[in-house]
């Protein structure tokens, strides 16, 4: 409906350009919004406002000669002037019934448009090093990221999902000695256990799967175990594999999937760091001093030069990341999406000012990155942090498994990702209107039991009497329903636009809410049936989008609670 009555305003102005009452150079930004109060309309614009000065008029002289320009549109009753030249729209019972019709007719299309038609997009999410179970906080970036992808499809991107790790460095060896300890009937009590050994109950249950010549399969690489204490090679190759295949058993649990796996070790093995690092040194973007090789960040924006190898010869953490975001670019990734972290924030500025460095045509500002903040998990109004299979973290397995994976999805991505969440496992247990995503899911199951009922009754709804009965929809709460129902595809692309899946969540909430108040004052099941198919036919409707906006989400759409 915005965009109905904003090519009505676009219409308008062309013929005022054409009789002159408008400049024929003026680029009008035509905004139309919700309004507030619904004695003010539906939508009003401020378009007259924004170009009275280009008219050398008054806003509400503007105001007019637009409203006289509207074509007719059977969409909308009636235009008002407010204030000082606002336009009020009020949408007509007919743009009810069109509307009502598209959903029913898109179903599970309805909401999706085609703006990243023919254009790739990489989202690269969770990347967390195979040193032990899924956390927390690989959980919200899991559901973050899942919901971006999903998005991102929904508007018509080609969307490539990516899991990035290291299998090799300092951690994967604290890890390899962790095991080969256990592997040896050691345990951290011990004095020889590794200084920065891991200590989880799962390094137990790694080195016995190891020492059985287990062979363990993950989505990327598989390994057998070869009962060899001593084969410290061996063993760093198995526990990779191992936590490898945890991580994806915790993935597919909580629903999520990737297209592709990238180990840091193979830009390494395949060279591709050091070709970054001879094209910085060759562009003239590199010194040495003090025995270590820096890069010129600061012309670049950062705040000062960062170092690229040490003095040990050992490359920095962003190197690799500036030679794996440039085999992003030569995969033809022209849009990619880090969902990381918020401790990755440092990492931004040096990132984009080495490909920058490369001269490779990358734009600036690309990367894209999506920021989450870390989760804090209350139960009975105390943090929880101890978990006996990771020893010292609350892993997402444990959160999957104590509350469930819709409401787990649910709260990880319902707040904005780059604000702290607080995720009660008290409220997301409660089956009551407290809990956001059950009182969602619950909508859901309501319209389920309405059709349900309406079987026991030996009644039928018929889609085409609804439709054409869809005038008999009087009352301010049906109509405030219907408007609601109109503005789910405008929020699912902006939340594509702005990258932020929350926006979703909170639509759904109030949409819930909306069907809940009306559920409760008004009866479906009337006995006339003409009213009846109308109020039958709208909540098919809602059904949909609930459901809809639930799949955005990974949560399930239930018929019965």
């Amino acid at each position: 409906m915005k965009q109905h009555i904003a090519d009505l305003i676009s219409t308008a102005l062309t013929s005022l350009i054409e009789d002159g009452t408008l400049p024929a150079d003026i680029q009008p930004n035509i905004m139309v919004e919700n309004t507030r109060d619904k004695s003010h309309g539906d939508f009003a614009s401020n378009i007259a406002l924004t170009l009275a000065k280009a008219a050398k008029t008054n806003p509400r002289a503007l105001s007019e000669k637009i409203c006289n320009a509207l074509p007719e549109s059977e969409n909308v009753d009636k235009t008002e002037i407010a204030g000082p030249g606002f336009i009020n729209f009020f949408v007509s019972d007919a743009s009810t019934g069109s509307l009502i019709k598209t959903i029913l007719q898109a179903k599970e299309s309805y909401g999706r448009n085609n703006d990243g038609a023919g254009k790739k997009v990489q989202v690269e999410f969770v990347s967390a090093n195979p040193t032990g179970p899924l956390h927390i906080g690989h959980g919200r970036g899991a559901a973050v990221g899942d919901c971006l992808c999903r998005l991102m499809n929904a508007t018509g991107w080609d969307v490539t999902r990516e899991f990035y790790y290291n299998d090799a460095g300092q951690q994967i060896n604290n890890l390899a000695l962790s095991v080969q300890a256990r592997c040896k009937d050691l345990t951290p009590e011990d004095s020889s256990w590794p200084e920065d050994g891991y200590r989880g109950g799962y390094i137990i249950d790694l080195a016995e799967s190891f020492m059985r010549g287990d062979t363990v399969q993950s989505a990327d690489q598989s390994y057998t175990g070869t009962k060899d204490a001593e084969d410290l090679e061996a063993i760093r190759h198995f526990a990779v594999a191992y936590l490898r295949h945890e991580q994806d058993l915790d993935l597919k649990a909580f629903g999520v999937d990737f297209d592709v796996y990238f180990l840091e070790s193979s830009l390494y093995s395949e060279g591709k760091v050091e070709d970054a690092v001879q094209t910085l040194i060759k562009n003239g973007y590199t010194y040495e001093e003090g025995g270590a090789l820096w890069l010129r960040t600061t012309d670049f924006g950062d705040d000062k030069d960062r170092v690229m190898r040490k003095t040990d010869g050992g490359y920095t953490y962003f190197v690799p990341d500036v030679a794996y975001h440039m085999n992003k670019w030569q995969r033809g990734f022209n849009t990619v999406i880090n969902e990381q972290g918020a401790d990755h924030h440092s990492t931004i500025t040096r990132v984009r000012a080495g490909l920058q460095a490369l001269n490779a045509g990358i734009p600036k500002g690309w990367p894209d990155y999506v920021l989450h903040q870390m989760a804090t998990v209350m139960r009975g109004g105390e943090e929880v942090k101890i978990s006996k299979r990771a020893g010292s973290y609350l892993t997402l397995r444990d959160l999957i498994d104590e509350v469930g994976k819709d409401a787990t999805r649910y709260f990880l991505a319902a707040r904005k990702s780059d604000s702290h969440l607080n995720f009660d496992i008290d409220l997301a247990r409660s089956e009551s209107a407290d809990n956001p995503v059950y009182y969602i899911q619950y909508a859901h199951a309501r319209v389920c039991s309405i059709f349900r009922k309406l079987a026991e009754n030996n009644l039928q709804w018929d889609e085409e009497t609804g439709l054409s009965a869809l005038s008999r929809l009087e009352l301010e709460s049906e109509k405030r329903l219907t408007i609601k129902l109109g503005r789910y595809p405008e929020i699912v692309k902006r939340a594509a636009d702005v990258r932020e899946p929350h926006l979703i969540a909170t639509y759904l909430y109030e949409l819930a809410s909306d069907f809940h108040t009306y559920y409760n004052s008004e009866k479906t099941l009337v006995d006339d049936t003409e009213l009846r198919n109308a109020r039958l036919t709208l909540t098919v409707a809602v059904r949909h989008v609930l459901a809809n906006g639930l799949d955005l989400l990974g949560v399930s759409a239930p018929d019965l609670m």
